[in-house]
């Protein structure tokens, strides 16, 4: 790709009209262009950089914008990285495949939501010093974590997103039943093991795992003492077992991918625990719904989201009468 060179020139005439050039179109960015860049009050957009100066890094860190977007980065050095953890907005630098153990250290001081999903691998040194950053931390890309990497990442005080890793040993599942953050997202997980399942349900904040396909009745009894939000919109059937034990979970729970309620014991206990769960219920996967957990959903006081036509009639016409199929005048609303 031919190099395409954002000069202090330039630089000045976006300043001067943010409409005559897009940023995010640039290869290169001069190191006095990037002093001028600095002082732009919007969302500064460099998409398209695939360098950056040590120079142009620390300029940057002087960006008190919108937001600053250099997701085109590849790797950073570790002075820009020093530079750009000093930023005071939000930082978007996803794009970095690789990333050093000083520039771990550095950017675990950085203020804000830090998105590193380009990482494929990540060594225990630099997961020490991530541990360290106070915000919501994605790593995404991340296909493995080692056991000593998922104890030091689990010490980390936010959200924290591992949506890449497709497998979790039982001693990583233990450390992150621990995670200080309040909210852990595992969305890349296909299975589950029992004892994974047991640690954690002792995690204490909101739990994402739609990536899981199935789910064992073992398994199932264990989640169902998880006290938080659990998100398990990938399964798309639940053992009669298994929904028995999820009927008695008592924090929010999603199964949006979920395809069938049956008059099985467990399927209507849990029909009639959703009925029960504060805020939007999401059910969008449902195609077979018996009449019993139909008239059990239909006592859910808050908005019902799940498509009739793809029910059984009889089970469409019961949900009809819930409110939210309803027309209400926009005078109405006030009421409810």
């Amino acid at each position: 790709m031919a190099e395409k060179r954002l000069t202090k020139e330039i630089a000045e005439q976006f300043l001067a009209d943010d409409e005559s050039v897009y940023p995010g179109y640039f290869t290169e960015l001069d190191d006095d262009a990037a002093e001028s860049l600095s002082r732009y009050k919007g969302e500064l957009d460099l998409e398209g950089l695939t360098t950056l100066s040590d120079a142009a890094a620390e300029s940057l860190s002087k960006f008190k914008g919108l937001g600053l977007q250099i997701y085109g980065l590849t790797s950073l050095s570790d002075a820009a990285a020093e530079s750009l953890s000093k930023h005071e907005g939000d930082l978007q630098i996803y794009g970095l495949t690789s990333l050093s153990d000083a520039a771990a250290e550095s950017l675990s001081k950085y203020q804000g939501p830090l998105n590193l999903n380009g990482l494929m691998s990540l060594t225990d040194s630099a997961a020490e010093s991530l541990s360290k950053h106070e915000g919501d931390l994605s790593l995404a890309g991340l296909t493995s974590l080692s056991d000593a990497a998922a104890e030091s990442l689990s010490k980390h005080n936010g959200e924290l997103h591992l949506n890449g890793l497709t497998s979790l040993s039982d001693v990583a599942a233990e450390s992150f039943s621990k995670h200080k953050g309040d909210g852990l997202s595992l969305e890349g997980l296909m299975n589950l093991f029992d004892a994974s399942a047991e640690s954690l349900s002792k995690y204490g904040g909101q739990l994402w795992l739609n990536g899981l396909t199935s789910l064992s009745d073992a398994a199932a009894e264990s989640l169902s003492r998880h006290e938080d939000i659990l998100s398990l919109d990938g399964l798309t059937s639940l053992s009669d077992a298994a929904a028995e034990s999820l009927s008695k979970h008592k924090g929010p729970l999603e199964l949006g991918g979920l395809t069938t309620l049956s008059d099985g014991p467990g399927h209507l206990a849990l029909a009639e625990s959703l009925s029960k769960h504060n805020g939007e219920l999401h059910l969008n996967g449902l195609t077979s719904l018996s009449d019993v957990a139909a008239e059990s959903l239909s006592k859910h006081v808050g908005n019902l989201i799940l498509d009739l036509e793809t029910l059984p009639e009889s089970a469409a016409e019961i949900l009809r009468q819930h409110w939210s199929f309803q027309d209400v005048d926009d005078d109405d609303w006030d009421d409810m």
